[in-house]
Order: structure tokens, then sequence, then C-alpha cells
């Protein structure tokens, strides 16, 4: 029984609707920052106005059917339910694709290339280059069960995926992640699952060696210190999820201003136009991120994620030492702050069938550059079939 896989249909009652909406009618505000921009954080009046429009404009409906038109599946994997969308391509070719999100992101945020990877036909593209889409939501995130135990880290999570994949049938198939969904990619290709036949990474955790900064280009040295300038920052998020989830995770459970402030500001920090997250990504798409954390309460379990990370060791598998042998790609998207050179990346992944740097897109680049992302992906797979 627990193996099946169960068709999950959502339909949130609208009294929770109501409930949101009364507690963003219900706000003390504190007052603004003192300063004209957003080093001290997410300024006031966005964040009104972001609220405002939740409560008075946001269509939550619109968001539940488009998950429930892609196709909503649940399955019981090493004791835990585990919330995914399956989109089959019309191609009887086509690559099975294991897509992980990161926080604060969704599986929303693969919304944009879903049609153009399963049914390239149908928007432009090669029907050779189509993909059958598997993308999960993380475990305590979205409508993925939380855990009720410590130990769901990186490598149980890639173990989970792998199940999945084969439960689902798929024999050969591949792998694609950015954010958190970068490192349960990477021990993806670390574990080497026989089906597994090549990753695509638009985002890698690890740090260059003190030799290498040493030795860094003046590209690469414009990457370090971006990449520092983010840790000196930007990063309060990540120490306070790291060390305390729970302790923020009692804001993000009761405060709907609270989660939305928290997650909008990294969005605004890392998108493609810093301090401007609008005009990386509609603000309906924006709060669509959101919804999937408020809906299910899984701020503080998301958050949690985190210091997961932080028992089992930060850093991802590839190293110098042990580099990942499966075939790799990469996209390095401009505005992401903690970019990494192509002879950085060689050194831990022994079998790079891509490399390239867009020329438009950051941390967020599957909503903020749909088309773009497709064609990396494509890419990088176009060898792998």
């Amino acid at each position: 029984m627990s193996e099946q896989i169960r068709p999950f249909n959502l339909s949130v009652p609208e009294e929770q609707l109501t409930d949101l909406r009364d507690r963003l009618s219900r706000v003390r505000w504190p007052e603004r920052e003192t300063v004209p921009d957003t080093t001290q954080g997410l300024q006031l009046a966005k964040i009104q106005a972001l609220c405002d429009y939740w409560r008075a404009g946001y269509d939550w409906r619109a968001a539940e059917k488009t998950l429930n038109d892609f196709g909503q599946f649940t399955t019981t994997i090493d004791g835990l339910d585990i919330h995914f969308l399956h989109i089959r391509s019309p191609e009887p070719d086509a690559l099975p694709l294991v897509m992980t999100h990161g926080w604060p992101g969704s599986v929303l945020e693969f919304r944009k290339i879903i049609g153009p990877l399963t049914n390239p036909a149908a928007h432009g593209g090669d029907p050779r280059h189509a993909f059958h889409l598997v993308i999960p939501a993380l475990p305590g995130f979205g409508f993925s069960e939380k855990p009720a135990e410590s130990g769901w880290g990186y490598p149980r999570i890639a173990d989970a995926w792998i199940t999945l994949m084969d439960r689902l049938g798929y024999r050969r198939w591949g792998a694609q992640g950015g954010d958190l969904g970068a490192a349960v990619t990477d021990e993806i290709g670390h574990k080497a699952p026989p089906g597994c036949v090549g990753l695509h990474l638009n985002f890698t955790m690890f740090q260059p060696t003190p030799e290498e900064i040493a030795d860094a280009t003046p590209d690469e040295k414009a990457m370090l210190g971006r990449a520092a300038a983010f840790w000196e920052t930007k990063t309060s998020y990540l120490g306070m999820q790291s060390n305390s989830p729970q302790t923020v995770g009692y804001s993000l459970a009761d405060s709907p201003t609270g989660l939305a402030a928290w997650i909008y500001a990294l969005i605004q920090d890392i998108g493609e136009t810093p301090g401007n997250a609008e005009a990386s990504m509609p603000l309906d798409e924006i709060i669509d991120a959101i919804m999937l954390y408020w809906l299910p309460n899984t701020g503080t379990s998301a958050a949690r994620m985190y210091w997961e990370m932080m028992q089992t060791g930060w850093w991802p598998p590839a190293t110098i030492d042990d580099p990942i042998t499966v075939p790799t790609g990469f996209s390095m998207f401009p505005s992401e702050p903690m970019r990494k050179s192509r002879r950085w990346v060689e050194r831990r992944y022994s079998n790079v069938v891509h490399f390239n740097e867009p020329d438009r897109g950051g941390h967020f680049a599957a909503l903020e550059q749909p088309d773009l992302f497709v064609d990396e992906i494509r890419e990088s797979f176009s060898t792998l079939r």
C-alpha cells in the first residue's frame, strides 16, 4: 500500500483563505527604515504593498488550478509522504528528468519550463529534446510530509528521489537542481545510481580552496568578491535557519507578514535584479511561492533543512579528491551571487558535458529567464539520451 502512487488534488478550504486575509488586515507594523535603500533589510513600503495586494487582489485559486492541471501525486518513501508533480511528454522517447527546487522555492518554480520541456514541438522546439518531468517537493516543503525526526539531510533525500524514479518505472533518467536542489542532485551524482545518465546544475555549493583563491584569474577574483559580499551582508536568514530554525519558525508559522518578508527579502537580494524583486518575477509568482509555505505551515520545517545540512556537513560530496563522474552540465547565470569558474568546476566534476554563462538570469533562472533555462537543460542532455 505505501508504495502506491496516489493522485493528489488540491482544494484549500475557503476558511483558510479567510483566516489569511483576516491576519493580513491586522498587522502591527514597525516604523520605516532609516535609510533610503535596502541596507537595513526589506523596506516597509514594499512589504506593505505586497500584503495589501495579497489580502485584496491576489487569487490563490489560479495557482491551485495550475498545480492540479499539471498532475499531482503522493507516495510514501522511507516512511514519509512525498508530494510531486509528474508530467509525461507525448514523445515516446522522452528522457525522464527529476527536478529539485530549493529555498524559498517550490514545485511552482518550474511552472514556465514544464511545457517547453515536456512538449517541445508545441513550443517551437525539437521533439527529440523532450523530457518526462518528475518534480518533488522536498521533505517539509510544500505538500510533502514534515519529518518528525532528524536525519532528513541531502543523502537521505537523494536516496528517496532514486527510489521515486525507480517506482515510476524509469530505468534511464537525469537529475536537475539549483539552490538546495543542487545539493540533492550532487548527492545523486555522488551515489551514481545505474539509471542516472546525467546531471544539470544551475548552482554549486563548493568553496574554492585557498590555493585556488590565491591563483584566481581576474574573472575569478570578481566571483570571489561578489560571493564574499553576499556572505557578509545577505545571509542572516542562513545563520538563523542553520542554528535556530525552531526559534524563527514561530514567527513564520504565526504571521503571514513575517513569512512573506522572510521570503521576499531573499528574492529581492539574489534575484536577477537585486533590490527589485518585482523586476525579476511578477508579484503573483512571489506570493504563489509564499503560499506554498503558508498554507501547509511549512515555514519552520523548511527552515530546518538548513539545520540538517549543518549536521551532515555544509558542503556537497563533489571534491577535488573525489570528483563526481556522472556527466554534468552547468549553467552559471550572471546575477547568481555565488558563481564558479569552469576550471574550478572541472576539478570536482570529471565529466563536464556542458558549461555556459548565459547573458541574463539570476538565482531563480527558471522563473526569470525560462527560455534560456530550457535551452541550457536541452544542451546539457543532448548527448546523454
